[in-house]
């Protein structure tokens, strides 16, 4: 059973009482006050002895909240009626009260009856100074059944969190969204912006996980004598046929992108130097072997690729990108239709 204990604050300024005595009103006319509030609040009231902690009084409206009737109750306990355990806690709550000389609210989850759930209360208890008496001899208490008013508040949390998780799926759903069609705008790549963010991430990962990836510079190769003949119209075949090798040529988690007319560039994650020549040498045959065609010609094209790997040949991003671009030109020079590695390096040890 659950329990809270807290003091009510009263308002600055006097006391009921003390505000009737002032005004000259007899302390008795507060009795259809507290009835129109008890009403209000639909609360119930007991009154029980401070010392044996017997029940002397019961509102019928406790009686019905309890499923008894007040004169069942009247020289009841808490222990007879909720057990010991709850009887407890009651009676923690009952000495606060005592000791503190002042109303404290305390909440608590009562098994009324085993059949039925246990119910949740919210009871003020208020210590009654008998006259001529100097400590309280009896505690009031204001019952107030707040299962309902949980329950709906647990309901509306779990909307609430629901609503949350539906808002942060839709906000990824439209994130995916937006890359597919910036990745469908330039034929199934990343574009230069996202491909920059991919690379910073795969970078923070590697660093924290102490793993690999490789980043590869493409470049297409001068065109053979029958593109140049077919004009300008004949290189962006050669493009769209190079976007449609790198896309079968990755996966789901590697990223590819465009980065000028003739350029690309693909980030291979969690691939290391020698996996990723392997991968992209695959790449180049095929490429060698691709037909393209323009206006009845039948033409080919060859790239140039450049590999290199984090954090083998370099240990920064922009290492990685001069690494991988000085691996390219060495490629370039070589003739081109080739792949160039970069050097692995070697720090010195102090």
């Amino acid at each position: 059973m659950n329990t809270t204990t807290q003091t009510p604050s009263a308002e600055s300024g006097v006391m009921p009482l003390e505000m009737a005595a002032s005004l000259g009103i007899d302390p008795s006319a507060w009795d259809g006050v507290l009835s129109a509030l008890l009403l209000n609040l639909d609360a119930g009231l007991s009154v029980k002895r401070a010392d044996s902690g017997s029940y002397v009084h019961a509102s019928a409206h406790l009686a019905t909240l309890l499923g008894r009737s007040p004169e069942e109750l009247i020289g009841l306990s808490d222990v007879d009626l909720f057990g010991n355990e709850a009887a407890t806690l009651l009676r923690e709550a009952d000495s606060t009260a005592l000791m503190m000389g002042r109303p404290q609210c305390s909440e608590h989850r009562l098994s009324l009856d085993a059949a039925q759930p246990r119910r949740d209360f919210k009871v003020v208890c208020v210590p009654l100074i008998s006259t001529g008496s100097a400590a309280p001899e009896y505690l009031a208490h204001l019952w107030m059944d707040v299962t309902e008013s949980l329950r709906r508040e647990a309901k509306l949390s779990m909307a609430l969190m629901q609503l949350e998780q539906q808002q942060i799926a839709n906000e990824a759903m439209s994130r995916e969204s937006q890359e597919v069609r910036q990745r469908q705008s330039g034929g199934g790549l990343y574009q230069r912006a996202q491909f920059d963010d991919q690379l910073r991430r795969e970078v923070d990962l590697s660093t924290r996980e102490h793993r690999e990836f490789s980043l590869v510079s493409i470049s297409i190769d001068p065109p053979n004598e029958i593109e140049a003949h077919l004009g300008p119209s004949a290189r962006p075949r050669v493009t769209e046929a190079l976007g449609r090798l790198i896309r079968s040529n990755t996966r789901a988690m590697d990223a590819s992108c465009r980065l000028s007319e003739d350029r690309f560039a693909i980030l291979l994650s969690g691939v290391g130097l020698a996996t990723a020549h392997a991968r992209v040498e695959s790449l180049r045959r095929q490429c060698a072997t691709q037909i393209v065609v323009l206006d009845g010609h039948d033409f080919g094209f060859t790239v140039s690729m450049g590999v290199a790997s984090f954090p083998h040949t370099a240990h920064t991003q922009d290492e990685l990108l001069d690494a991988s671009g000085m691996a390219l030109a060495s490629a370039q020079r070589r003739g081109g239709n080739c792949v160039s590695l970069a050097s692995i390096r070697f720090d010195a040890v102090a």
